[in-house]
């Protein structure tokens, strides 16, 4: 049974004798031999290697990784080396083996020498126990078994799940926080001063909403909207903005917490990556040099100014939705049918954000490119440093894909369009788009509900279904050849690896980004949860469905769709845990604008503190807000119309004289009243307010929950005393010797 533990298989076509790529295979399996490699050959339709590491390579690693006090000898050391170390220390020394060309393996499956590279998925107790408890649909509310993850696909893996749990589970108070803010607004919605003055409002003639074939229209007609609005926008939504900049902020708390406790569990509280990489360095090449740390400002200063550059074209294509909102908006209106002309305000929202929906799944690719290219610029030491700055390069990039179109609904939109009779035009002809009659948030909440929605339905479909139907594709193309049998010949008994082999092969290649792939993935759910969640309080519940599917998704893929990851050594989760602190801070400042500016809470304040019947008498039975929205609506008076523009004077029979339109100013000659200044001053006010409580809180709860558990701090501190008294006896015993 020893005899076929292979650690690794090696994938080759079938070469010529003498070719070239036949030439370099033979010296790079050389350079294994050399180091003491076994090596074992299965021809099939391809050539397999299987390869397996001397024993003295795993003493060698624990000599130089083991504390002082628990070297172990050589033979019982053996015994206790995991899978997932083997595996590892395998696949470093194949990564790092230089053939007599001076190429590595990256090099020669560059050149198609070697076509995969692979550790082997065995059928151990542990592999059946996961495929029981974890990776299937029935165990889907169960806890995940983290232990037994680790043990098979090492501690990194694990960490991502067990990251992913908490989060999950975090995200059920989040949900719970969301609903109940919408059922609060769908019970007082329908009895609100606001939405029912938008419904009575049959009188109030408003302007067009185009230049060309667009007749005025009632306030009424928005009724239903008014009403869907304020199931939104309403105060219940200040506190739960509130709540989910707290709530960013205990998830990290506590995720810290349960970190310290799973890294000092599995004995890794000091351990060093830098350590274990020049130990693996040495293991394999006992010549080898430290690569040393490099800084070049000129090499920042190129990188800042491109990756600039390339923020610049990902806010340009926000613009361009801009454009197409704006441009479509005026084609609907003057569309024959009826449906489009009558709808062409929610049509062009819609159209927008499914565009919008194509250009992240298309700028993903482009910028996942631009990241790697900006990367290889910087020269990273390490693999781990690499790995940190395209972290940060591909995170920038994404949240300004999947976000620089939300920004501009959220705080541009309806703000820049001027007003009738003086509107701002896109190359003289077409007007931009204007809020929705019922409000600004209403634009923001369909954008978030149709991307949040696209996002998570789509890409969990296509991350199942394509690594799926490939697996099958792969499993029909490279089923192994039957030799036809001759009359009286005897079957060969077939070796009992091919089978083996050919199956790991058959599934899905992974790669050094397979788990990066995962990571961003929910790192911008968490970006869509957290940072305009004031507009969409229903995201943390779409995001908490999304998770558990996800969990067993991603829990089935690695087990039964790919091949067996490369198992990592980590701590933490790295650089993710700062991207997600700068989200928790940007989602304060996002929430803040979103009620400041977005919504109608501080018009609708101002109004009832400062403008409305209560303040001129004293009625305790009257609701404040009463005329708010007759206030909120300034008068244009008909003949100041652009020449341009074709409006037909007669609505219903009546000749109209001045219509209505949302903004604060004067009849005669339209600059801003006065009530628009204490409108903007209120929100400036609120928005400082608000940002600087939500920090303070934050940081309140952040020094309340300590990073490190008061038992995981004294477990260490056992730890170093014992180990100094340990020292000291021995010092003594020498010294009396």
């Amino acid at each position: 049974q020893n005899e076929e533990r292979w650690d690794f298989v090696l994938v080759s076509d079938i070469h010529e004798m003498g070719s070239e790529k036949e030439i370099k295979r033979k010296k790079f399996l050389d350079e294994l031999n050399k180091k003491g490699f076994t090596i074992k050959k299965i021809e099939d339709t391809k050539l397999f290697y299987g390869v397996r590491a001397p024993q003295h390579i795993f003493w060698k690693y624990q000599c130089f990784l083991a504390n002082t006090n628990s070297r172990q000898q050589n033979s019982s050391a053996s015994q206790d080396i995991p899978v997932t170390t083997r595996i590892r220390v395998v696949h470093f020394i194949l990564q790092n083996t230089v053939t007599s060309d001076l190429e590595k393996l990256h090099d020669l499956m560059k050149k198609k020498v070697f076509e995969a590279a692979f550790p082997l998925h065995k059928n151990e107790e542990i592999r059946q126990i996961l495929k029981k408890k974890w990776a299937r649909w029935r165990v889907i509310f169960k806890e995940q078994p983290i232990e037994e993850i680790r043990c098979y696909f090492g501690e990194k893996v694990a960490l991502y799940f067990a990251w992913l749990g908490w989060y999950t589970y975090l995200l059920i108070f989040a949900a719970l926080a969301g609903v109940a803010t919408v059922a609060a607004g769908a019970t007082v919605f329908s009895s609100s001063q606001v939405s029912k003055e938008i419904c009575d409002a049959n009188d109030t003639i408003m302007c067009p909403l185009c230049d060309q074939n667009c007749s005025f229209w009632v306030l009424s007609d928005t009724c239903t909207y008014a009403k869907v609005t304020h199931m939104i926008d309403n105060e219940a939504t200040v506190v739960f903005a509130m709540f989910m900049a707290i709530w960013a902020t205990v998830f990290l708390e506590l995720w810290k917490r349960e970190r310290a406790t799973v890294a000092t569990d599995w004995d890794l509280y000091g351990w060093d990556e830098e350590e274990e990489e020049l130990a693996l360095h040495l293991i394999n090449n006992s010549q080898h040099e430290p690569q040393l740390y490099q800084h070049s400002y000129f090499r920042s200063t190129i990188v800042l100014i491109l990756a600039l550059l390339m923020i610049m074209v990902l806010i340009g294509i926000a613009h361009a939705l801009v454009i197409y909102r704006a441009v479509a908006m005026a084609l609907f209106m003057q569309s024959e049918v009826s449906l489009l002309s009558k709808h062409a305000d929610t049509i062009a929202v819609m159209t927008g954000a499914v565009l919008h929906y194509l250009t992240i799944v298309i700028m993903t690719k482009v910028n996942w490119h631009v990241a790697l290219f900006l990367c290889n610029l910087e020269k990273p030491r390490t693999f781990s440093q690499r790995e940190n700055n395209f972290t940060v390069k591909i995170f920038i990039f994404q949240f300004f894909t999947n976000f620089s179109s939300l920004i501009y609904i959220a705080f541009f939109l309806g703000r820049i369009n001027g007003h009738p009779g003086h509107y701002v035009r896109i190359a003289g002809h077409w007007r931009l788009e204007e809020c929705h009659p019922s409000g600004c948030i209403t634009d923001l909440f369909i954008q978030m509900a149709v991307i949040m929605v696209l996002k998570q339905t789509i890409s969990n479909i296509m991350e199942y279904l394509v690594p799926w139907i490939s697996h099958q594709l792969r499993k029909k193309q490279k089923s192994p050849r039957k030799r036809s049998m001759m009359l009286g010949e005897e079957e060969e008994a077939e070796d009992p690896c091919k089978r083996q082999w050919l199956n790991n092969y058959e599934l899905n290649e992974v790669n050094v980004f397979s788990l990066f792939n995962e990571y961003l993935e929910i790192v911008i759910q968490y970006s869509f949860t957290t940072i305009f969640v004031a507009a969409f309080p229903l995201a943390p519940l779409l995001a908490l469905i999304n998770n558990v599917i996800e969990i067993h998704m991603d829990a089935i893929k690695m087990m039964r769709l790919r091949r067996r990851m490369v198992p990592r050594k980590a701590k933490d989760i790295g650089i993710w845990l700062q991207v997600l602190e700068a989200i928790g801070i940007l989602a304060v400042i996002g929430n803040g604008l979103v009620i400041a500016i977005t919504s109608d809470f501080i018009p609708v304040q101002v109004y009832k503190y400062m403008y409305s019947p209560c303040t001129r008498e004293n009625h305790t039975s009257m609701d404040c807000s009463t005329g708010y929205i007759n206030n909120s609506l300034s008068v244009f008076h008909i003949h100041d119309f652009e020449p341009h523009t074709k409006v037909f004077p007669e609505f219903n029979g009546v000749q109209i004289k001045k219509c209505r339109y949302r903004d604060y100013r004067n009849a005669d000659d339209y600059t801003y009243t006065v009530q628009f200044w204490h409108i903007f001053a209120a929100r400036l006010a609120f928005l400082i307010l608000f940002e600087h409580v939500a920090l303070c809180v934050k940081l309140v709860a952040a020094w309340y929950i300590p990073d490190v558990p008061q038992k995981v701090k004294n477990l260490i501190l056992k730890e170093k005393h014992s180990n100094l008294q340990n020292e000291l006896s021995m010092t003594e015993y020498s010294t009396e010797v």
